[in-house]
């Protein structure tokens, strides 16, 4: 029993060593850059109501940049938005993809489309909540040399249901991993990279016949051995509702899975060592196992507790410590929700996602059925 109790100690201690990990290297100078050349690329479903909010915190951001709408052809709201805006806004009209994600379908139309004086590319989602110092920090390590390719993450902001906030703090496991300062997988709702750099890996061809843009970049990256920069303190507010929130963790899981079998192998070892521990200190370890993950799971609470509020607005901050009652009251919960949904991904190779059922081999789609 000694040794089981000093192996559970060493992963719970690991654990809360990581996050504070991410705390420390949470950068105080937060600097950014303003460059001329910045084109943002969104993809949005015809049924997108404008995003009000988003448009606002677009307009609050430093930099200077073109905001370019990639649809499917058919959203009112988009058109809307470019003809009141002029020339800070261009539509680009994609048509309906038959052989891969539609807003691969839709991103590689806005790449297609990019003008002349286009030096920087940022990519992002049209449900995030973004901060105004979004783009000034991403382009920071792009135009001083430092990254090749730039991401924020995403921290979720759970609506106050059990399903919302447990997903809520399963994914704030994986937003406060520790990072390595040049070799991340990014995140397509807050993602930058260079003109020069989308060329080098030629990412219209590269996104051709795919689902995931973010996977695809991140693996393409990878292969030609490019900087791959995380930004901390570019955790950006993105709202949950509790209707889909299991799914939603699935469907992230299924990605990792239909891209990287080994990086979702590592993910569900990482996280079955966790479940499975709570598994044996409820079921044999007895009080001074269960002491030691109640102790390690509200020292990983206080520090993300920190982590939230440097890098969230106060409303945001309050939303997403929500899922931190998980940690404190049920940390085993989390766990054994994290890994469900990682063995969850490998039931089937069908993605459902944005309107659309998508049946993934070898990276691609191979069918594609619309939702009614």
């Amino acid at each position: 029993m000694s040794w089981a109790l000093g192996l559970w100690a060493i992963v719970q201690g690991l654990s809360v060593i990581g996050v504070l990990d991410y705390w420390r290297h949470l950068p105080a100078d937060r600097q950014e850059e303003a460059p001329d050349g910045v084109v943002v690329l969104l993809s949005v479903r015809d049924d997108w109501d404008g995003g009000p909010e988003l448009v606002a915190r677009l307009k609050a951001q430093a930099a200077p940049f073109r905001l370019v709408i990639a649809t499917s052809g058919a959203c009112a709201a988009a058109e809307a938005l470019a003809g009141r805006e002029g020339d800070w806004v261009q539509i680009v009209r994609a048509g309906i993809a038959s052989d891969e994600g539609q807003k691969v379908h839709k991103l590689r139309a806005a790449l297609r489309s990019l003008r002349q004086g286009d030096r920087y590319l940022i990519f992002i989602d049209a449900d995030i909540e973004p901060p105004s110092r979004l783009m000034g920090r991403l382009l920071f390590p792009l135009v001083r040399g430092k990254a090749d390719i730039v991401t924020g993450y995403r921290l979720l902001l759970p609506e106050a249901s059990m399903a919302a906030t447990l997903v809520g703090a399963v994914e704030m496991q994986l937003a406060t991993l520790p990072r390595a300062a040049s070799a991340t997988m990014p995140w397509g709702g807050a993602m930058a990279l260079t003109r020069e750099t989308a060329e080098r890996l030629d990412l219209d061809a590269a996104l051709a016949g795919r689902l995931s843009d973010d996977m695809t970049i991140g693996l393409a990256g990878w292969r030609a051995k490019l900087r791959l920069r995380p930004v901390r303190d570019l955790l950006v507010a993105s709202p949950l509702e509790g209707r889909g929130a299991l799914g939603f963790g699935v469907r992230q899981y299924r990605h990792v899975l239909t891209n990287s079998a080994g990086m979702w192998l590592i993910a569900c070892a990482v996280a079955g060592a966790q479940a499975l521990g709570w598994i044996w200190a409820l079921g044999w370890g007895g009080w001074s196992a269960v002491g030691v993950g109640y102790a390690a799971a509200a020292g990983r609470a206080l520090i993300r507790r920190r982590i939230i509020a440097s890098v969230l607005e106060r409303g945001q901050a309050r939303a997403a410590r929500r899922s931190l009652w998980w940690d404190v009251l049920a940390p085993f919960a989390v766990c054994w929700t994290h890994w469900g949904i990682q063995l969850a991904a490998a039931a089937s190779r069908r993605i459902r996602w944005g309107g659309y059922d998508y049946w993934m081999s070898d990276k691609r789609v191979v069918r594609m059925e619309r939702v009614e």
